[in-house]
């Protein structure tokens, strides 16, 4: 009986957890960003799932970009509106800034976990490019999916902040 109660707890435990990943190329470990530095993050266009679109994704997932990387940049600010690549570095040559940060929402699914057992799931790729060279200095793909014992809190911006920050953490000495 002990056996089966501890098997029962065991599984509901990692039914709660959510998962991250971070899917990077090879980079010199060497390439630091300087922390004087500063950084304009676009912001993406809202994550689509079948039909539906997720109305303010795209600004959440900035903001959240924005509070990681507010910790290690002394200026750090926010697209006004989506703006496609070229359209973002000019503005941010044009602006003065150091590194322009661009997200992209690959995938994005909000689901009713609790009661249909389908975990959340979402993949932002964030590129760090180097606005003054023109050239991509680090990209990552972020993905997260929740545990499946969400009790209606989880949503896909949740599983966003701690891969995240763990990849701006990685960039910085």
């Amino acid at each position: 009986m002990r056996s089966l109660c501890i098997v029962i707890i065991s599984t509901v435990l990692l039914g709660c957890a959510d998962t991250h990943e971070l899917l990077r190329n090879e980079r010199d470990g060497r390439l630091m960003l300087d922390r004087n530095a500063s950084a304009f993050i676009s912001i993406p266009k809202d994550g689509v799932y079948g039909g539906i679109v997720y109305q303010g994704s795209g600004q959440n997932t900035a903001q959240i970009i924005l509070a990681a990387f507010s910790k290690y940049f002394t200026r750090v600010d926010v697209a006004r509106t989506y703006g496609e690549y070229k359209e973002s570095l000019d503005q941010a040559k044009k602006e003065g800034y150091n590194y322009l940060i661009y997200p992209t929402i690959l995938e994005w699914e909000d689901r009713a976990t609790e009661w249909s057992s389908i975990p959340d799931r979402v993949s932002v790729k964030v590129t760090v490019v180097d606005v003054n060279r023109d050239r991509v200095v680090d990209s990552v793909i972020v993905k997260g999916k929740s545990g499946l014992a969400t009790f209606g809190g989880d949503h896909p911006q949740d599983l966003l902040p701690k891969p995240i920050e763990e990849f701006t953490k990685s960039l910085f000495k």
